[in-house]
């Protein structure tokens, strides 16, 4: 079994050092720096498939920078689970995706889920996306870890008006 498909148990001191990884590689352009955010949650997080940003632009969605098997390229707000943890700016942890009512399958792999929406002075920006191919992947110590990569993001790059 690959790497990325071994599922280690990820704590806070995994995510702090993370978190400093990631800042190491900061950049004020957002589409660089969630770039490199996306390579290095695909590099260090165990037991996931898919990693990336969706971005709200007009109204919806749009595919932005990720690692991992071509993906759903728009998604309306409140559709699936990046949809619905946009129109409500909360996190979603989905351990079943296939019980999750109107879950868009991008990749048939993906059977749980965490989005963290991007929110900036008020402003939902988009979303950070993981999926996994284990049910009950994300622990409370990922939505933690993860949220925090999310804030760190949202204070050192430069964000554009999208919407």
């Amino acid at each position: 079994m690959e790497a990325s498909k071994t599922l280690i148990p990820q704590g806070p001191r995994f995510y702090d050092e993370l978190a400093r990884e990631i800042e190491a590689f900061a950049d004020p352009v957002w589409f660089t720096a969630l770039s490199n955010a996306a390579a290095s949650l695909k590099q260090h997080l165990t037991g996931i498939n898919w990693v990336g940003f969706y971005l709200l632009r007009n109204g919806e969605l749009v595919l932005g920078p990720f690692q991992g098997l071509p993906a759903c390229t728009r998604i309306a707000l409140g559709k699936g689970v990046c949809g619905t943890a946009a129109l409500e700016r909360r996190t979603l942890v989905v351990a079943d995706v296939d019980a999750f009512p109107g879950h868009i399958a991008c990749d048939s792999a993906s059977k749980s889920e965490i989005v963290i929406p991007l929110i900036k002075d008020g402003r939902v920006l988009g979303v950070l996306d993981v999926d996994s191919p284990f049910p009950n992947r994300f622990s409370h110590d990922d939505r933690v870890g993860l949220e925090k990569i999310a804030e760190r993001l949202l204070v050192f790059t430069e964000w554009p008006t999208l919407a």
